[in-house]
C-alpha cells in the first residue's frame, strides 16, 4: 500500500450529487467515514457551545460591546466607544465576534457563538488536511483520529469557548496549512499565496505568533514541490510578499493616523502599533524584556525543556505528546520512510506538521516573558495530525514489518505511561481514571506484542488492541475535556481540567470570566435582550453582584461597587466618558456593567503613558470629562504619578464615593 501525500490525481467525486456526496462522502468512500466526520464535529460543536452563558475575558468584551456602539472603536479595537485606547491585541478576531454582536445584539451567545464555529472549522480543515495526505483508505482513518484529538485537546475546548483571539488565530493557521498543501499537490503558486494571506491575516489576530508556522510552511514547500528550485524559491519570495502587506495593512494605516485623532495602541510605549509588535507582543513575550516580560513562571511554570509537562500544562496539551515525538522520528528515519509514511513529496505532511510542533515547543518552552496555558492551543492542530498520521503508519509498520513491529506498542506505551503520570498528579479528581488507562495500556502493549510474537494479526486480536490503545492515549484528555461544560470558565486564563493549585492569578479555580445573557446597565439602561425589570448588571448577569471588574476576569485591577456605577451614570451629564479609572480591569467592568464609554488611562496593565496631565486638562476643560478615579486598582507602581497629583490638587472628592474626584 504506497502512500503519495501529495498526489495531484486525487480520487474523483464519485457519482452523487453534492448534498449526498455533503452527507455521505464520494462513492469510493469508505461507508462509515463521512458520517463519523459528521459525529465528530457534532461532538466539538457540543464542547465548544453547550452552557457558554457566562463565559468571556471582561477586557475583550467590553471592546466588543464599544465596537458595537462606535465604528471608530470598532476599527481600532477600542476598549471604549469614546475611542481613548486599544486593547493590547490586533483587533481582526474582535472584528469577527463584534460584527456578530451588531447583527444579532450584544450578548454571551452573539460574541461566542462564532468562537465556536471557528473552532469546529478548524477541526473540520485538519481532518480535510490529513485526508488529502493519503490516497487509499488509510487516509480517512488517519483523518478520523486527527479530528477526534483536535476535538478533545483539553486546552482547545476552554479556549474555544471563550473570546480570546487564539481561536480565530488556530483557523487561519490551519486555512494556511490546509493551502500550502493544496499548493504542493497541484504544482501551483495561488495556494501558497492564499497561505501566505492566512499567516498575515493571523498577524492581525496575534501579531508574531502568527509566524511561527511560517518555517514549517516554508521548508515543506522548498523541499516538496513540484517545481525547479529557482521557482520554488519565486514562489516563496512572492508568498513574502503577500505576507508582509496581509501583515502589515491595518498597523500602517493606524501608525499614519494622526495621533490626535485616533485611540492611544494599549501595550505599547510610544502609541504606536510597531511597538506593540516587537516588543510587547513580540519579543518581550520570547525574551521577557521590557514591558513584555515577566510573570511567565506565574502563568505557565518555568522556562525550560519541561515546561509543557509540569503540572500547568500537563493536561492542558501533553497527552499524545509522545505519541507525535515517536511518529515524527519513525516517519523520518531514511530507511522506513518511502516504505510506511510515504517519500518524495509525502514527506510535506510530515515537514509541515512537525516543523509546526517542534517550532511551538521550542518557543513556548523557552519562552522568558508572559506565557498563558491557552497560547498551547496553537499546537493542537499539528498534535493531531501527527497523531493521525502517525499512527497509520505505525500500525503498517506493526502489520508488515517483524522489524520495525515494536514502534506502534512503544509509542502506545511511553503515551499511556505518560497519561497515567498526569491523571496521578490529581489523585482525588477521578481517581480510577488513572487505574483504568494504565489498565488499558498494559492490555493493548501485552496484546500487540504477543500477537506479533504469534505470527500474523488476526481482526479480532487487533481490534482488541486499538481499542485498548484508544483508551489509554484519548481517556485523560477526554475526560479534561468536558470540564469546561460543568462551569463557567476563567475569562482570563481559560484552562480544562482540575486545578494543579499552582496556577498564578487567573488560573484553574480562580474567579470565571462572566458575561450577560441580557440584562440590565446601572441607571435602568438595557443591553440588547435584556430585560429593564429583571435588575441585573451587565457584567455579570446576576442579581446584586455588588462589584464588576474582579480579578481574574479581565486581568489584575479592582472593582467598582454597583453603588458608585450608578452614582457616575446618574451624573455623566453630557461628557462623552463616564469616568477615567486607572486601568483596563477596572474600566471594561464599568463598561459591561453601564453601556457607557469609560477611560482605561493606564491599559490593562495600568502601566500605559496613555493619560497624561494636559491630554487630562483638555478633557476635563472641554466637558468630555468629569469623573476621575486615579491611582485606584492598579497597585504599586501602576498608573501615571503626574496625572494622580494633578486630580488630587485641582479636582474635589465626592463625599461617599471613596476615590472619585469630581472635576467639573
Amino acid at each position: 500500500m504506497t502512500v503519495t501525500a501529495i498526489s495531484p490525481g486525487h480520487r474523483a467525486a464519485g457519482a452523487r450529487g453534492a448534498l449526498a456526496r455533503a452527507l455521505l462522502g464520494a462513492e469510493d468512500d469508505p461507508r462509515w467515514s463521512r458520517p463519523a466526520l459528521w459525529a465528530v464535529l457534532a461532538a466539538a460543536f457540543v464542547l465548544y457551545a453547550w452552557a457558554l452563558s457566562g463565559n468571556a475575558n471582561e477586557y475583550y468584551a467590553a471592546a466588543i460591546l464599544s465596537g458595537t456602539q462606535s465604528w471608530k472603536a470598532f476599527f481600532f479595537g477600542a476598549i471604549d466607544a469614546g475611542s481613548f485606547i486599544t486593547v493590547d491585541k490586533p483587533p481582526l478576531a474582535l472584528w469577527v465576534m463584534g460584527l456578530s454582536a451588531r447583527i444579532f445584539g450584544y450578548g454571551t451567545w452573539s460574541m461566542l457563538l462564532p468562537q465556536a464555529l471557528a473552532g469546529v472549522a478548524a477541526v473540520w480543515l485538519v481532518h480535510s488536511a490529513v485526508r488529502r495526505t493519503f490516497t487509499d483508505p488509510a487516509g480517512h482513518v488517519a483523518a478520523l483520529i486527527a479530528a477526534v484529538v483536535m476535538t478533545l485537546t483539553p486546552i482547545t475546548v476552554a479556549i474555544n469557548r471563550d473570546n480570546n483571539p487564539d481561536t480565530v488565530l488556530v483557523l487561519l493557521l490551519v486555512l494556511s496549512a490546509w493551502f500550502c498543501m493544496e499548493a504542493l499537490r497541484a504544482g501551483r503558486l495561488r495556494p501558497l499565496l492564499v497561505a501566505a494571506l492566512f499567516v498575515g491575516l493571523g498577524f492581525n489576530a496575534k501579531m508574531l505568533q502568527a509566524y511561527l508556522v511560517v518555517p514549517a510552511l516554508a521548508l515543506a514547500y522548498l523541499a516538496c514541490a513540484r517545481v525547479p528550485w529557482l521557482k520554488r524559491v519565486g514562489h516563496l519570495l512572492a508568498a513574502g510578499v503577500v505576507l508582509v502587506v496581509s501583515s502589515a495593512w491595518w498597523m500602517v494605516i493606524t501608525d499614519l493616523w494622526p495621533a490626535e485623532t485616533r485611540p492611544y495602541i494599549g501595550g505599547s510605549t510610544d502609541n504606536t502599533v510597531w511597538d506593540l509588535v516587537i516588543g510587547y507582543n513580540g519579543l518581550g513575550r520570547v525574551f521577557g524584556q521590557g514591558r513584555g516580560g515577566g510573570g511567565g513562571g506565574g502563568f505557565g511554570g518555568e522556562a525550560g525543556a519541561g515546561r509543557l509537562f509540569n503540572d500547568i500544562l500537563a493536561g492542558q496539551i501533553s497527552w499524545l505528546l509522545p505519541f507525535c515525538v515517536v511518529a515524527l522520528g519513525f516517519a523520518v528515519l531514511p530507511r522506513v520512510r518511502r516504505r510506511f509514511a510515504g517519500g518524495g513529496p509525502a514527506a510535506a505532511a510530515w515537514l509541515l506538521w512537525g516543523g509546526w510542533l517542534v517550532v511551538h515547543y521550542v518557543v513556548f518552552s523557552f519562552s522568558s516573558g508572559t506565557f498563558h496555558p491557552y497560547y498551547t492551543t496553537a499546537m493542537a492542530a499539528a498534535v493531531a495530525a501527527l497523531a493521525g498520521m502517525g499512527g497509520v503508519v505505525m500500525w503498517r509498520a506493526y502489520r508488515r514489518s517483524r522489524a520495525w513491529a515494536w514502534v506502534l506498542p512503544l509509542a502506545v506505551a511511553l503515551t499511556g505511561g505518560w497519561s497515567f503520570v498526569v491523571l496521578r498528579r490529581t489523585p482525588d479528581w477521578l481517581p480510577w481514571l488513572a487505574w483504568v488507562v494504565l489498565g488499558a495500556t498494559l492490555v493493548a502493549v501485552v496484546v500487540l506484542v504477543l500477537a506479533r510474537a504469534l505470527g500474523r494479526v488476526q481482526v479480532r486480536v487487533a481490534a482488541v488492541a486499538l481499542v485498548a490503545a484508544v483508551v489509554a492515549g484519548l481517556a485523560g484528555p477526554a475526560a479534561y475535556a468536558v470540564t469546561p461544560l460543568q462551569s463557567q470558565i476563567n475569562g482570563t486564563n481559560p484552562t480544562a481540567g482540575p486545578s494543579s493549585g499552582r496556577m498564578g492569578f487567573g488560573g484553574p479555580g480562580g474567579t470565571p470570566g462572566r458575561m450577560p445573557d441580557g440584562g440590565q446597565f446601572a441607571g435602568g439602561a438595557t443591553q440588547p435582550g435584556g430585560n429593564p425589570q429583571d435588575g441585573r448588571t451587565a457584567a455579570t448577569g446576576e442579581r446584586g453582584s455588588g462589584r464588576t471588574g474582579f480579578m481574574g476576569r479581565g486581568g489584575p485591577g479592582g472593582g467598582v461597587s454597583d453603588e458608585l456605577a450608578g452614582y457616575l451614570v446618574a451624573n455623566q451629564g453630557g461628557a462623552t466618558w463616564l469616568a477615567a479609572v486607572s486601568s483596563a480591569q477596572q474600566a471594561s467592568g464599568l463598561i459591561l456593567s453601564t453601556g457607557r464609554p469609560v477611560i482605561a488611562m493606564g491599559g490593562f496593565t495600568g502601566s500605559d503613558p496613555a493619560m497624561t496631565v494636559d491630554r487630562l486638562q483638555s478633557l476635563v476643560s472641554s466637558g468630555q470629562l468629569r469623573y476621575v478615579l486615579p491611582g485606584s486598582g492598579g497597585g504599586p507602581g501602576r498608573g501615571n504619578a503626574e496625572v494622580t497629583s494633578w486630580v488630587q490638587e485641582n479636582c474635589t472628592a465626592v463625599d461617599g464615593q471613596d476615590g472619585l474626584y469630581d472635576c467639573k
